[in-house]
């Protein structure tokens, strides 16, 4: 099984959800990492987001980027199966 990287920034608004429990209760192959800056300002500043396996993935919401990010995992791991 492969593993995938999910990348979050630590004061982006997807952080208002518990997304490192979230995805890595959801995804055992997953790991997700908290860092303090993706570089991604203008981006940030304005909706949720994060990086899968270094493709970015936002919604308007972060209960949506979080739908987003999901299907990306799964797009992800089928390269696996």
């Amino acid at each position: 099984m492969g593993i995938v990287i999910v990348d979050v920034c630590s004061v982006n608004p997807i952080m208002t959800l518990d997304i490192e429990t979230i995805i890595e209760s959801e995804y055992p192959e997953v790991a997700v990492i908290v860092n303090s800056c993706l570089s991604f300002c203008g981006l940030c500043a304005n909706s949720p987001y994060a990086q899968v396996n270094g493709k970015l993935v936002h919604g308007k919401t972060a209960e949506q980027c979080l739908d987003n990010i999901r299907k990306q995992i799964e797009k992800e791991l089928e390269m696996y199966a």
